[in-house]
């Protein structure tokens, strides 16, 4: 298996631009590498997060839940000298008003395991918060005890590799639509890997791949996208008949909830 590296939203996020609202609606194919995916609309996931090194390098994805917390994946390895960019589409471009942001702190889930990769999650503090506008605006949070059933179709974002051996990311922005699974279905695929703490997606002709990481899953609910998954692990050779297996935001939530109130 192959690591895919390279709050109540209400209380947490300004009323202008409440959580899971892109100011720039979304459009999915048949609602619809990432492989085989599609590029987004520009700037229609506003809360998506490129993590760059000091040379603008992209190495993860990531979520903005509110103007002052970002969630990825614990594989990443954030560092405080890394950066986070928000309000980006094309990485190409110099023209987008993006923003960056330095980060205060970073706070990996304490028991993160790289060899089972349960609880492949992380948090990180802005040293300055994100200014909300319609190219960037925060996701929901999925609840403890929400349910997001098999079969439901979500969506994954992120400038991850195109197909496993591509030469190097995409510069805009791609999207995919692909159904959840049970994990009992899951662990056909991938046997006792897959844990409780982990959500899986795909096995539909559709994979996140290298460099998704620490991206989301969101699905929608009560018209709002929820951030239910992180893109944690999958097939080294991102082969789309095998699903993507996500930290599974709904048993991380209280984690998150902890890490928020205490910083």
């Amino acid at each position: 298996m192959a690591l895919l590296r390279i709050l109540s939203c209400v209380a947490i996020v300004s009323a202008a631009y409440g959580c899971g609202a892109p100011a720039v609606t979304p459009v999915i194919t048949g609602y619809s590498r990432i492989v085989n995916g599609e590029e987004a609309v520009p700037h229609s996931w506003p809360w998506q997060v490129s993590l760059q090194d000091q040379t603008g390098f992209h190495f993860c994805g990531g979520s903005l839940i509110n103007e002052w917390w970002v969630v990825s994946a614990a594989h990443c390895n954030v560092m405080t000298y890394h950066r986070v960019i928000l309000g980006e589409h094309d990485r190409s471009s110099n023209a987008e008003p993006i923003q960056t942001i330095r980060i205060a702190k970073v706070f990996k889930h304490q028991q993160y395991n790289p060899m089972t990769i349960n609880n492949d999650i992380l948090l990180i503090k802005l040293a300055s918060p994100a200014q909300l506008n319609a190219h960037v605006s925060p996701v929901c949070v999925a609840e403890s005890s929400d349910n997001f059933p098999g079969g439901m179709q979500c969506v994954t974002s992120g400038w991850g590799l195109t197909r496993y051996n591509a030469p190097d990311t995409p510069a805009v922005l791609q999207q995919a639509s692909l159904p959840l699974l049970i994990n009992d279905d899951c662990r056909r695929h991938w046997g006792n890997k897959i844990s409780d703490l982990m959500i899986c997606a795909g096995a539909s002709g559709v994979s996140s791949c290298m460099g998704d990481s620490g991206g989301p899953l969101v699905c929608e609910k009560n018209n709002a996208w929820t951030l239910v998954g992180i893109v944690s692990w999958g097939s080294g050779m991102c082969n789309t008949s095998i699903p993507a297996v996500y930290a599974r935001v709904t048993a991380l939530r209280s984690w998150m909830d902890g890490i928020i109130a205490a910083n």
